[in-house]
């Protein structure tokens, strides 16, 4: 396993060497190219990845976005953010889903994006939803993943996130007050251990492929 960061200058590594690439998200615009050149090189090595490649692929809420853009899509501004510990809920297309299938139908997440699809590149299934998203999650052809959600958190990942003073402002101001936002902090380590046992499922059932 390789951790690459890219918005600290790392290189991305010769992909042929890995089997599963999970792209992870952050508080940039899928479509700040210029602020962050980086981007550009992301979308390059997950369009390698997915279409030249065909190897496992798994998207968490940027990673998601960046997936939908790459392969020609298309991602706008929200009006009303969604952040929070929310619902989804999972569309028809996911009883047969290898990743999603065992999942409840409807259970809780934490969200925290500003930006939704709004066109989906040809061949994608949706696999879940919710009020203010359509596309919480999707499936490109048979092996590549996205969520909007984070099913990665665990006890004090948001804590840990509102240590940064821009993160905590931007839930300040997306929730409306200081309270609420320590509420979500909350509500995340509530849920902490549920998630870890979805995404535990979901990272088991991306071995077979």
């Amino acid at each position: 396993m390789q951790i690459v960061h890219l918005y600290k200058g790392q290189s991305i590594p010769l992909l042929d060497d890995f089997d599963l690439s999970l792209v992870m998200g952050g508080p940039m615009d899928v479509w700040e190219n210029g602020t962050h050149p980086w981007l550009k090189i992301e979308k390059q090595a997950i369009r390698t990845w997915v279409r030249d490649l065909n190897r496992p692929y798994f998207g968490i809420c940027l990673g998601h976005q960046l997936l939908i853009d790459t392969l020609g899509g298309t991602c706008a501004r929200m009006q009303i953010p969604e952040i929070g510990v929310l619902s989804v809920e999972l569309t028809d297309n996911a009883r047969e889903d290898p990743l999603f299938a065992s999942l409840p139908r409807r259970f809780p997440v934490l969200q925290w994006h500003g930006v939704t699809a709004t066109v989906l590149p040809p061949d994608t299934a949706v696999l879940a939803g919710s009020e203010r998203c359509a596309v919480q999650a999707i499936r490109v052809g048979n092996c590549t993943w996205g969520v909007q959600f984070h099913p990665e958190i665990i006890q004090v990942t948001i804590s840990t996130w509102m240590g940064d003073k821009g993160n905590h402002q931007c839930a300040v101001d997306w929730l409306g007050s200081t309270n609420a936002a320590l509420a979500m902090e909350n509500e995340s380590d509530q849920i902490a251990a549920d998630q870890f046992r979805m995404t535990s499922e979901i990272y088991s059932a991306l071995r077979q492929f």
